[in-house]
């Protein structure tokens, strides 16, 4: 039997419906005992200075929880590409990485441990908590193994990096110290986001994240604060809880402002927003208007402060200022200016020379220096200070506000603005350069570069890298604990530590790290010591910095990194565009003035079956484990790698998603390598390789896989992958359901050309398929070769099939006038055995046709084919506007198309675009429609370039002639049933009267030749006859025995 060749299971035939699963498991098992994927990197040699390699960024995940839907498509996309550069001759190594500091680990370690605050760790120790969360942060790696392995992705768990390992933080440490000698590094008291319960300010890009930004209610409050000069402005907030804070108010300066009187009051507020306060002020409130200004002309008036804690203390506060932020979109036109916790807030009063007060400790708690309110959480506060402002005659209304609002992205507890000292990148100070080198980067999908990406770092701000945290990089500086000595030293490798604290650290965590204290050497007293700073990196940091550390550059390969930087290929969600991407970008452009990588594709979102975001307690999606062990994970990996989320656009998961890739994909390519081997092995003969058959239909399907070995290459080296997908899928269609279809007969009479051409373009598929089906391509491969894998082999190029761009067209407009007369056929109900007279192609390239008439008038099942370029004397297209459609957008000349159409003024250019009147019209606007004469039924042809004709007229002997052909399917499907071979000869017995009885007996040689029975009979037949019905539901019954 010459297939299989060879099998992962010891299977003796090619099955015809498999289990993929188990196929599956086959295939991994092989690629672990043959260790096939180290072989397939070591194939490929690296070259001199790594000049064959292709270098791909593997960006690290937790493992402090299990694989979901978004680490699988992201995963698949991380084999694919790889898979391919492989097999085009390039050393690909897949180097797996685990981010494992911050608070991920943090909070999953203080879950644990029952913790709630800071102090809680504190009193447990930094050491023990330290311990605790390097414990925690690879605990599900296991489990990470075991899923990548499932879905058949190539990654080198052995030589894994880890963001705790020594050498990765002592690259980190280098990065922070190469930005400080650069002056790009600096200690600053900025309003930043801040949580109250992890205790430590977040970054902008931790706040811009994915679901950070979650609907909340506050309470919003306008409140009134009187003038010296007795008017009062009304100031409008969502966090009352700043007011005890206030320190100044703020008017857009070219926003206009009136005073209205109400009640024996004379409120100041924006005049676009009086009609908002009506119910306060009344509903005549603008005929109550007594004043107007400019918001330049209330610049520096004063005020009293709703609360007293800060009166009196700083003599520009308490006054309004000009802030061009202020809008009259919502609130009274005047905002309430409170510096510590608004970050526009802070800019208008460092301008104006007022000293921030910020009476909200770390805990998010109020302090001693606003006593009514000491001890408070500050979202507690806010019922009690909106009490205490409506018991003082401030308040003018409380309201409910529903926004979105910022949490944190781990602890999940709404955020505040606060002002503390953080450590920042000066990311402005190079920001117009990462504008520039994004520019060599290329970006799938494009739109990403200047869009999402470009317009990110159009606005970028400084990045705050310290977290007031434990389990991280260390900021490597150490300072003078006494400020009358002053002194900074900056860190950026073991040997400058070693060399001036005179130990080699082992582990750059805290407390170890914190350890190393020595005196100042600018203290002539000898008292004073060198103390590092408390803070920890930002882990973002970490992921940024891992280009270069996860090579522990600069301290090794520091000249591999120099020759292979930036990296070839990176991929994550596009809402890393203002994450990883971005940060690395960052560090990037600082310290190299390069970009980190040349090559990224940022995909949309996995979403459950009812759009929403996946969520284990609705469960609106299908469980993973479920779908590999059902349908396989090259199902899964088609089903992802084929839709539009690779494009940018989101995708929602469903099981019939996942089982239509099985349809599209799988099978087709199973199918044509079960057909093969069905018929060679029946024959006794293998294929080999061959392209120099001279039949039109294998010099076709030659001549297409050659265009699909371009179009795929193309594809991938795009990072095209739905696309590449795509173009697999309608070769696929071509090659089961028109060549193997229409050579069926050839493979069936053990035709060598036939059996060699299929086998040629089966090992071309499946080279073209092995990083998009890469189990069910091993097992196709191996059967057809017996090679050892199709993943050694080379991606197989176009030029070794021969092109044939004449025919490929000519043969694809035969399948396109095939479709456009089949269907017609269904929309009549003239079932396809039922032979017809003929058929008309009436088309301006109808002479493309002439060579494939008799193709035609077989796979159409027409007694004859006619062809001509008169479309006139057979139909023609009219047009109808849309009335409703077309008006909205066209205006009055609607009416003036339409009479063009109607007097048929219109055409159709080259691009399709159809034009009236000189107006072109769009799709949607109107509708064309054929119309055809008395004979027969009529359907266009793509494009309108064309239509075709079928007559429908049904003889008595074609009538017999379709009978005969269902018969002769009942009949196979008797042969199946009964298990036979293809090459089984049988004796027949037919259970048939009237007219299908007369119509067998006529064509009696027919049905012989076509079941090969050696004897046909007539008459009853046993209980195991097979039954069936012919024409329009004749019932028959056949039965078949095996000579």
């Amino acid at each position: 039997m010459p297939y299989p060749k060879a099998t992962h299971g010891g299977e003796a035939t090619v099955p015809a419906q498999p289990s993929f699963p188990k196929l599956e498991a086959e295939v991994l098992q092989y690629w672990e005992i043959d260790r096939t994927f180290v072989a397939s990197v070591e194939a490929r040699p690296a070259g001199e200075n790594g000049s064959n390699e292709f270098v791909f960024y593997d960006g690290p995940p937790f493992a402090n929880g299990l694989p979901h839907y978004g680490h699988l498509l992201t995963g698949y996309v991380k084999d694919v590409v790889p898979r391919f550069q492989t097999m085009k001759g390039k050393h690909v190594e897949r180097r797996f990485g685990w981010d494992t500091h911050g608070m991920p680990a943090e909070v999953t370690a203080e879950k644990e441990l029952g913790f709630k605050t800071k102090a809680d760790i504190e009193k447990f120790g930094v050491a023990a908590f330290n311990d605790a969360c390097r414990k925690s942060v690879l605990r599900f790696t296991s489990e990470w193994r075991d899923y990548v392995t499932r879905q058949a992705r190539w990654v080198d768990f052995d030589n894994d990096y880890k963001t705790l390992d020594l050498d990765y933080m002592e690259s980190v440490i280098w990065a922070f110290k190469s930005l400080w000698d650069k002056g790009l590094v600096y200690e600053g008291f900025k309003v930043m986001w801040y949580c109250w319960r992890c205790e430590t300010p977040l970054s902008n890009t931790e706040t811009k994240m994915d679901e950070v930004y979650k609907d909340r209610q506050d309470p919003a409050v306008t409140v009134s604060l009187r003038l010296d000069s007795g008017e009062e402005v009304l100031v409008w907030t969502t966090t009352p809880w700043t007011l005890p804070s206030n320190l100044a108010a703020a008017v857009h300066p070219d926003v206009d402002y009136v005073t209205v009187e109400h009640d024996g009051h004379r409120y100041i507020l924006a005049e676009a927003r009086v009609a908002a306060y009506s119910r306060e002020l009344g509903e005549d409130a603008a005929e109550r208007i007594v004043a107007r200004y400019k918001g330049s002309e209330l610049l520096g008036r004063r005020y009293k402060p709703p609360f007293p804690f800060f009166e009196g203390q700083q003599p520009n506060a308490h006054q309004i200022l000009s802030a061009p932020y202020v809008t009259t979109d919502d609130g009274t036109g005047i905002v309430h200016i409170a510096p510590a916790y608004g970050e526009e807030d802070k800019v208008v009063t460092d301008a104006a020379g007022i000293t921030v007060v910020g009476p909200v400790n770390p805990h998010g708690e109020f302090t001693d220096e606003v006593p009514p309110y000491a001890g408070m959480h500050v979202f507690d506060a806010n019922k009690v200070i909106i009490r205490d402002l409506k018991d003082a005659g401030l308040l003018l209304r409380h309201e409910t506000y529903d926004h979105p609002y910022p949490h944190c992205w781990r602890c999940d507890n709404p955020l505040i603005q606060r002002a503390v000292s953080s450590w920042f990148v000066a990311v402005t100070q190079f920001r117009d350069r990462m504008v520039e080198l994004n520019q060599e980067i290329n970006w799938f999908p494009g739109h990403v570069k200047d869009g999402q990406f470009g317009k990110w770092l159009a606005n970028a701000i400084d990045w705050g890298i310290s977290r007031n945290r434990y389990w991280g990089s260390p900021i490597p500086v150490w300072r003078s604990d006494n400020p009358e000595y002053p002194r900074v030293d900056v860190y950026g490798s073991l040997d400058e530590l070693e060399r001036d604290f005179g130990v080699r650290p082992t582990d750059l965590h805290r407390p170890t790290i914190d350890e190393l204290v020595r005196p100042n050497p600018d203290d002539p007293t000898g008292k004073s010591m060198m103390r590092r700073v408390p803070e920890v990196l930002d882990c973002w940091f970490d992921s940024g910095s891992m280009p270069f550390a996860q090579v522990h550059y600069p301290f090794e390969n520091a000249d591999w990194f120099d020759h292979h930087y930036p990296g070839d290929f990176i991929v994550e969600y596009n809402g890393q565009a203002r994450g990883w991407f971005y940060l690395m970008h960052v560090l990037a452009t600082a310290l190299f003035d390069r970009p980190a990588f040349r090559n990224c594709m940022a995909h949309g979102i996995v979403l459950g079956d009812d759009g929403q975001k996946m969520s284990k307690s609705l469960r609106n999606y299908p469980d993973v484990n479920e779908v590999f062990e059902r349908d396989g994970s090259d199902a899964m990996r088609w089903f992802l790698m084929a839709s539009p989320i690779l494009r940018g656009g989101n995708l929602i998961v469903t099981e019939r998603g996942i089982r239509d890739a099985v349809r599209q994909a799988v099978l087709p390519l199973w199918n044509s390598y079960y057909f093969l081997a069905l018929y060679a092995n029946a024959e006794g003969v293998e294929g080999t390789w061959r392209t120099d058959s001279t039949h039109v239909l294998d010099r076709y399907i030659l001549a297409k896989t050659h265009d699909l070995a371009a179009s795929v290459r193309v594809g991938l080296e795009t990072y095209d992958i739905s696309g590449a997908c795509a173009s697999v899928r309608e070769y696929l269609e071509v090659l089961t359901n028109w060549y193997v279809r229409r050579s069926r007969d050839r493979f069936w009479s053990g035709d060598q050309d036939a059996i060699d051409t299929l086998h040629t373009v089966l090992e071309v598929v499946s080279r073209l398929a092995a990083p998009l089906l890469p189990l069910t391509a091993e097992t196709v491969w191996r059967g057809l070769t017996g090679e050892r894998s199709v993943h050694m082999s080379d991606w197989p190029s176009e030029d070794l099939l021969p092109a044939d761009d004449t025919l490929v067209a000519g043969m694809d407009r035969v399948r396109q006038v095939a479709s456009a007369a089949l269907s017609l056929r269904k929309a009549n109900k003239l079932r396809v055995r039922l032979p017809l007279a003929r058929l008309v192609i009436a088309a301006q390239d109808a002479a493309v046709l002439e060579p494939f008439t008799e193709l035609l008038q077989d796979e159409v099942n027409v007694k004859q084919v006619e062809l001509t370029t008169d479309v006139a004397a057979h139909g023609h297209f009219e047009l109808v506007v849309n009335a409703r459609a077309a008006g909205p957008r066209l205006g009055k000349d609607v009416q003036t198309v339409i009479k063009a159409v109607k007097a048929g003024e219109w055409s159709q250019s080259e691009s399709g675009a159809v034009v009236a009147a000189g107006i072109e019209l769009v799709e949607g606007e109107y509708e064309r429609r054929l119309v055809t004469g008395d004979h027969g039924v009529a359907a266009p042809l793509p494009g309108g370039s064309g239509l075709v004709v079928l007559d429908t007229d049904v003889t008595p002997e074609l009538s017999d002639e379709g009978l005969v052909r269902d018969l002769i399917r009942v009949v196979q499907q008797a042969r199946r049933s009964a298990g036979l071979d293809v090459a089984d000869r049988i004796s027949l017995v037919l259970e048939v009267s009237g007219e299908v009885e007369r119509a067998a007996r006529h064509h009696e040689s027919f049905v012989a030749s076509e079941t090969l029975a050696e004897e046909v009979s007539y008459g009853p037949v046993g209980p195991d006859a097979e039954e069936g019905t012919v024409g329009d539901g004749v019932k028959v019954q056949v039965a078949v025995t095996k000579k």
